[in-house]
């Protein structure tokens, strides 16, 4: 996967805040750039595909961060 150009620590953010923190991020990511949220949030696994698919945004996939916390990488394609 391509290194995202910015990412959000949302470790220890309850629901939705990983969702508001990527809506407030995303705009700062150029078109075609990858955004990565890092969140320990279970509700995050599905929040960040159906946030991608509601707003026209591309989801990649899922990764681990370095400590094993799951990182979610989203592609800016509006």
């Amino acid at each position: 996967m391509t290194t995202p150009a910015a990412e959000l620590d949302c470790r220890g953010l309850p629901c939705p805040r990983p969702i508001i923190e990527l809506a407030k991020a995303l705009p700062a990511v150029a078109l075609g750039e990858l955004l990565s949220v890092v969140s320990d949030d279970p509700a995050a696994r599905h929040d960040v595909p159906a946030w991608c698919r509601m707003r026209g945004q591309e989801y990649v996939g899922e990764e681990a961060a370095d400590d094993g916390v799951p990182r979610y990488v989203v592609r800016r394609v509006s």
